[in-house]
């Protein structure tokens, strides 16, 4: 039987269809795909602003799953080109409220009658999102701000959910290799995101965890939630009025130093993602502020993220090398992450890393620099298999909304010296150290037994090739007898080996040069006769079983 939530699937996908297939079409006459009509064009950077600004419409009239899908969309660089980030960044999530009545209806349902629940509540949003909005009351004598999801909207997210599972098989038939290596789990990413961010009772636990990590800071306030009047769909908490971050004129004007207050934003972040392991991942301006003391408010914690240790491990390293310009280390931390893959240009995003690390730093760049490294990069880039782990695709947007929020404050900020600092302080960096040292004295010990290990090995076969007695034995039947050139070829590789070997290990522990130019000497007829191998006519005819002697002895008795 075909379900509400099938029909209304159904309905959506045309409409979702009819939205998206301007850029559909567009995206097709680009490349001349399954089109009979013009050639492939050159897309500007111009015509990609055009089209996000179309997308970004598009995403807002389709409604709030697609609003939260382009929040999403914008963590993601290994999915849509630059232009199509920065313009999707700038998506708020904030929507016009739903009418009281049916938020009154979802509130009652869970918690039972206001006037019985609440001392007072006032029935106007203080501010309205996609998938929830927030009202002011009064619990207990606190002042509270309680937040409701929207009425019936968990339908229509699992029906939208239908329509982009169904829609990205189709998707990937359009697009390159390497996005659609990214899109292939964004359905299931995004159907996680979404269901957790609707589920208040999963926030009311991130809240308490954070807060309690941070109970020892004195320069930041997270909302207390209250468990008697919250459920999964709404969410009761101490209500924290405050100036937003990016008021510079009132912070200016109440004298706080915004230097300070981005040092210990980023130093805040720093710990939730490396020490902590789960962090508030939506810090938006409108989810930062600033109360009377100069301490930082956060807001919203329907998106957050966590990391394994194994992660939080690759994001120190990935900071000390940043912080070194280790441009190496930088691409081996972003591999071992599953990030990059192995096979990607190392020699451009070498180049790349480059170019970010210095304009991080505020070096000045040269333009013809910035336009050559841009060429190899728009060449390349949708080659590459990348793909962002959900946890680490939160991460990146953490880690670019708060520079961006920290530059807000202080347009000379360096976060890569504030990450140092902290990685210092923290004793990572020592840490780090410590165990690459560890490690590297472990392989030198490995390498040094072995050392000691193979040349009595090499002792005993050298003893034995010099009795003439290495044998190799040969169990097969060959009916087409062509085994007496491979027996060669291995008999006089494996001398060949053993030769260079022996020299090699000599001259390095005894400095002796002329014993090792002398077991070269001895190596090199083994070398031609290798060669000469490689050069007789086929169709000899092999024994079963032979020894390098009755080889000789074959020879010798040959006319």
């Amino acid at each position: 039987m075909v379900t509400l939530v099938n029909l209304r699937a159904y309905w959506r996908f045309f409409v979702v269809f009819y939205g998206f297939f301007p850029l559909i079409f567009a995206y097709l006459r680009d490349r001349r795909k399954y089109l009979i009509v013009g050639g492939k064009r050159r897309v500007t950077p111009e015509m990609q602003t055009h089209r996000a600004e179309i997308l970004l419409d598009t995403l807002l009239t389709l409604g709030p799953t697609f609003i939260k899908l382009g929040q999403l969309l914008s963590t993601r660089p290994d999915i849509l080109p630059r232009q199509y980030i920065e313009v999707l960044s700038s998506l708020q999530d904030d929507v016009p409220p739903a009418p009281w009545e049916e938020s009154k209806q979802v509130l009652e349902e869970d918690l039972g009658p206001i006037s019985e629940t609440f001392d007072s509540f006032e029935q106007d949003p203080i501010s309205g999102a996609s998938l929830g909005q927030v009202y002011l009351a009064e619990f207990e004598g606190e002042r509270v701000a309680v937040k409701i999801r929207r009425p019936g909207i968990e339908d229509l997210v699992e029906a939208d959910l239908k329509v982009l599972r169904w829609s990205i098989p189709l998707l990937v038939r359009f697009i390159g290799e390497g996005q659609a290596f990214s899109l292939d789990s964004l359905a299931d990413e995004f159907a996680k995101t979404i269901r957790e961010e609707m589920d208040y009772a999963r926030e009311r636990r991130i809240l308490n965890q954070i807060q309690s990590n941070f109970e020892d800071n004195s320069r930041m306030r997270i909302p207390t939630p209250r468990e008697d009047a919250s459920s999964a769909r709404v969410l009761t908490m101490e209500y924290l009025p405050g100036t937003k971050i990016n008021d510079i004129e009132t912070l200016d004007a109440k004298g706080i130093d915004r230097t300070e207050l981005a040092t210990e934003l980023q130093r805040i972040y720093l710990q939730m993602m490396i020490q902590d392991g789960v962090f508030h991942a939506d810090p938006h301006p409108g989810n930062l502020a600033i109360d009377e003391d100069g301490r930082i408010i956060f807001y919203d914690f329907g998106m957050s993220g966590t990391v394994t240790p194994f992660i939080q491990d690759k994001i120190v390293e990935f900071y000390i090398a940043v912080a070194n310009q280790d441009i190496g280390g930088i691409l081996d931390t972003l591999v071992e992450m599953g990030t990059l893959s192995p096979e990607a240009d190392r020699e451009v995003m070498a180049n790349v890393l480059e170019l970010a690390i210095a304009d991080a730093r505020g070096e000045d760049i040269e333009q013809y620099r910035v336009n050559q490294i841009i060429e190899q990069v728009e060449s390349t880039i949708y080659e590459f298999p990348l793909r962002l782990p959900r946890n680490l695709a939160l991460v990146l947007r953490v880690a670019t909304v708060v520079e961006g929020v920290c530059v807000t404050l202080d347009p000379d900020f360096d976060f890569i010296s504030v990450a140092t600092d902290y990685l210092t302080e923290q004793g990572y960096r020592e840490d780090t150290a410590k165990r690459f040292a560890k490690e590297a004295g472990e392989q030198v010990q490995r390498t040094t037994q072995a050392l000691f290990t193979v040349p009595p090995k090499l002792d005993r076969v050298l003893d034995t090739v010099e009795r003439d007695n290495l044998t190799v034995n040969v169990q097969i039947d060959d009916a087409n007898h062509v085994l007496d050139k491979l027996a060669k070829r291995i008999a006089y590789s494996i001398l060949v080996a053993v030769g260079l070997l022996s020299a090699s290990i000599i001259y390095a522990f005894t400095g002796e040069w002329r014993i090792s130019v002398a077991i070269l000497g001895l190596t090199v007829p083994m070398v031609f006769f290798l060669w000469q191998s490689f050069r007789e006519p086929r169709g000899l005819r092999a024994r079963p079983q032979f020894t390098r002697q009755s080889m000789r002895e074959r020879r010798e008795n040959e006319p």
